[in-house]
């Protein structure tokens, strides 16, 4: 059965379904949670050095190879080697366009990218990397800003989470979560929420979320890195100098809808 989400993600394994009794597994992504919010870290130190070096190297590579490759082509008199230089060409111009935004992805993703939920507004807020999107294709203009940001808040009755495999060997999976039009099934933009995930682990963090937005006992508060008493100090360490908007990290904690509303008030928010 196909995903009931449009258009459907490439890799599509489940749609999942919000509610509690999921099985929960904070792991080593949670940061922080108390009463009103949770922040979960998307991009651990370790993915992030690894898929750097191996962006960096395409990317150099690529760049290199191209004008030698194009060079080949102009002074090449065999159709058959005229040929192959030319699909070789192809590729690696295809490689360069996939790998500068991975390595902006990775060179610029700050304190792992974290993504807040407030479960008593039913907010949900992002501050990224134009390039932590998990979709390839990019406008090239957007490659002259490799620090551009999106920095969003979303209404968590229109995120769906969405499970899919990336076709490696390990077949890790990744979690995403889909951003619909109200009231419907069509997809407007994609959140990253969990990603590179063996089997059954990819849907831990979606349990905890989704136990979390629906008060439920099954999670703990003091499950992440930080307890729920060091709010200071995850701020300090995490969102701190991260160019989170001042009226944004204050909604982190607000305590309703019409809290929420006096907050983007204070702050002349639209």
């Amino acid at each position: 059965m196909p995903s009931q989400y449009r258009p459907q993600l490439l890799g599509w394994i489940d749609d999942l379904d919000k509610g509690t009794n999921y099985l929960s597994g904070a792991d080593d992504r949670l940061l922080y949670a108390n009463d009103n919010y949770c922040a979960f870290l998307r991009k651990t130190s370790s993915d992030q050095i690894f898929y750097f070096c191996i962006s960096f190297i395409c990317t150099i590579a690529s760049i290199f190879l191209i004008p030698s490759l194009s060079y080949a082509l102009s002074s090449c008199n065999s159709k058959t080697v005229y040929f192959l230089l030319l699909t070789f060409l192809f590729c690696f111009i295809l490689v360069l366009y996939l790998m500068i935004p991975e390595l902006y992805q990775n060179l610029f993703t700050r304190k792992g990218s974290p993504i807040i939920f407030n479960r008593k507004t039913n907010k949900v807020y992002i501050n990224e990397s134009y390039f932590f999107n998990f979709t390839s294709f990019k406008n090239p203009i957007h490659f002259l800003k490799p620090n551009k940001k999106r920095i969003k808040e979303y209404d968590w009755v229109d995120l769906h989470g969405v499970v899919v495999h990336n076709f490696s060997t390990y077949s890790l999976n990744t979690t995403i979560l889909m951003v619909c039009e109200p009231g419907t099934h069509k997809t407007i933009d994609h959140v990253l929420l969990d990603p590179l995930r063996n089997g059954i682990g990819s849907y831990q963090v979606w349990g905890w979320v989704n136990n979390f937005m629906c008060f439920n006992d099954l999670i703990n508060l003091n499950d992440g890195k930080y307890t729920w008493e060091q709010e200071t100090p995850f701020k300090k360490d995490i969102i701190q100098d991260q160019g989170w908007p001042e009226w944004m990290v204050e909604a982190f904690n607000a305590l309703s809808p019409e809290h929420l509303t006096e907050i983007k008030q204070k702050y002349h928010v639209q």
